[in-house]
């Protein structure tokens, strides 16, 4: 499909069904048979966003193989071209100069052939030398069976690579005796060492979540590993996993088959049963392809997570152009099937975060790509403003409905903390026993997003600060209780702690609003959450933003700047 000269300049000036459980919201591969080819007469904007990635209208889940390939930015996804629910699953592709302003491409990989004939499932880009990409993706063959395919570009010397073709040596990998051929999916980035290139696809043996591993000389002819990557006892499904390097020191990111002795690795997994994710630390021994994750995080569902709220399927990819790892996430809908279909349109994909190692070396910070500041436009600040107990400060002159907004709390004493309990191991139970109106010692304080003016809704993002036997414990929340009046959607309480020193008294957040999307960065971005909202009276300009204090202790409002967002873009 050749798009129209207009978007060409513009484009080249700008440089699975719901489940609700515990844990959060559920995308799955469940068929809605009336709704899948089902598209709306008119798509509902209500509560679309503005600046996050979308298609304009439609259902999509997972990003794929997203790379930067001779200047230009590649995003793959999966896309249901004829209905807001999840089926008749594309790879859609858009490209953009700046991850910021996007132009969508046809579709480049769609089921046509006996080994995806029934569906083109996720998979990652590597760049193979010569500078030649290739895909890596699952296929569900004529039998059912999950397989792994690869596809290149037609033209190289098309600077957008509008077309693929599949190899026909396909499936490169068919999974043997020995795998499960249900669960065996969504092949990683590939990574160069000694002579072979190395893959993962994810799988299951019971409950015992698995990496398996396989080689290469020519990235065409496959050979399964003796023994996993990694895999680990009553996780199940390892869907989307992702697995690649970074520095000890610094922020800068490194090239997927990266090594020496100052890097790590991380291998991060998407969880089928839970529908959330968790990542590891920890080091690769080469020798006997080998990872082994540091025994300062649990290696299973208590793991580290990139994002504790409505965050899924994720993938990396390395960025040479500025020297950094970008992380894409999906954000499904909290919503019904019928009423995604009545809009007309279900998922986003987060905002790009650059990430890195911790200085601790214990976690990963996340933080929205710098390209993102590009759209800020109107502008308020607040300096040194106290926030008394039970008090909320309005944050005006700016579109609270799509904003970005950056705070530093002081806190001038922790005495009157709370007492934290030890069984107080889950972060999401404590917040909805705790809420933003449950007054503490120190905190609940934080923002009140999408707000109605009189506080009929609210998503409040905050923090509560309890006192352990040790130390301080810091919670953060995006409380979706409140978020809406509506009755037939999910409102989580999503919540994570957040290891940080509170020595100096100062706690920083900052919160991305999109209309039906808060992404919040607690601590310079050591804990982050995602809530998916749908407010009924806190819309577009009747959409407001507080900051509050519910706590006994006041707190100082140092410094917050927010921001109205500009459009960029978008498909």
């Amino acid at each position: 499909m050749k798009l129209p000269n207009l978007q060409w300049v513009l484009f080249s000036l700008c440089c699975y069904c719901v489940i609700i459980n515990d844990n959060g919201v559920e995308g799955s591969h469940d068929v809605h048979p009336q709704y899948m080819s089902h598209q709306a007469a008119r798509v509902t904007q209500l509560h679309r966003t503005s600046y996050h990635f979308q298609p304009p209208q439609n259902w999509i889940n997972d990003p794929n193989g997203p790379m930067l390939y001779n200047g230009i930015y590649h995003l793959f996804y999966q896309y249901n071209p004829k209905g807001a629910v999840w089926g008749n699953i594309v790879w859609a592709h858009s490209i953009s100069r700046n991850l910021i302003d996007w132009v969508a491409l046809e579709p480049a990989i769609y089921p046509t052939e006996p080994y995806d004939i029934n569906g083109c499932w996720s998979g990652s880009a590597t760049i193979l030398p010569g500078n030649r990409p290739a895909i890596l993706y699952t296929g569900i063959d004529t039998q059912q069976r999950q397989v792994q395919n690869i596809a290149f570009p037609a033209n190289l010397s098309d600077p957008y690579l509008t077309k693929w073709v599949k190899s026909s040596k396909n499936p490169l990998v068919a999974p043997d005796s020995s795998v499960n051929a249900s669960a065996f999916r969504d092949p990683t980035t590939a990574w160069w060492l000694n002579g072979h290139w190395r893959m993962l696809v994810g799988g299951k043996h019971h409950k015992r979540g698995i990496a398996h591993l396989y080689r290469s000389r020519d990235f065409r002819k496959w050979v399964k590993a003796k023994h996993p990557l990694h895999s680990a006892r009553h996780t199940g499904m390892w869907e989307c996993p992702d697995f690649f390097p970074v520095q000890v020191y610094g922020e800068n990111g490194l090239d997927t088959s990266a090594k020496g002795r100052n890097v790590r690795h991380v291998l991060k997994v998407s969880l089928d049963l839970t529908r959330y994710e968790y990542y590891t630390i920890g080091t690769y021994n080469p020798s006997i392809d080998r990872y082994i994750p540091d025994n300062s995080s649990a290696d299973g569902w208590d793991g580290l997570r990139y994002d504790y709220g409505n965050f899924y399927a994720s993938k990396t990819f390395y960025d040479p152009l500025h020297n950094r790892r970008v992380l894409w996430g999906w954000a499904n809908e909290s919503d019904t099937s019928s009423n995604d279909t009545a809009k007309g349109w279900a998922g986003i994909q987060t905002i790009p975060r650059t990430l890195w190692l911790d200085k601790g070396k214990k976690q990963l910070i996340q933080w929205p790509i710098r390209e993102i500041n590009t759209l800020r436009g109107q502008k308020f600040q607040v300096r040194n403003q106290e926030l008394k107990t039970g008090e909320n400060v309005n944050i005006p002159e700016i579109s609270a409905a799509q904003a970005d907004v950056e705070v530093e709390f002081y806190v001038p004493s922790l005495e009157k903390a709370e007492e934290f309990d030890p069984s107080w191991v889950n972060a999401q139970d404590l917040c909805g026993l705790k809420g933003s109106t449950v007054q503490g010692g120190v905190g609940p304080f934080g923002l009140l997003t999408l707000a109605s003016e009189h506080l009929e809704e609210y998503t409040p993002v905050f923090f509560r600060i309890f006192k352990a036997k040790d130390k301080h414990k810091v919670l953060m929340c995006s409380d979706a209780k409140s978020s809406s009046l509506r009755t037939d959607v999910y409102k989580p309480s999503f919540a994570g702690f957040v290891n940080v020193d509170l020595k100096d008294g100062m706690l920083s957040l900052r919160s991305l609003i999109d209309h039906s999307v808060v992404e919040s960065f607690g601590a310079g971005g050591k804990t982050c959450i995602t809530s998916r909202i749908y407010p009924t009276m806190a819309v577009m300009k009747k959409a407001h933003l507080y900051a509050f204090n519910n706590g006994t202790e006041a707190v100082t409002i140092k410094k917050l700047n927010a921001w109205t967002m500009h459009t960029p873009q978008m498909n």
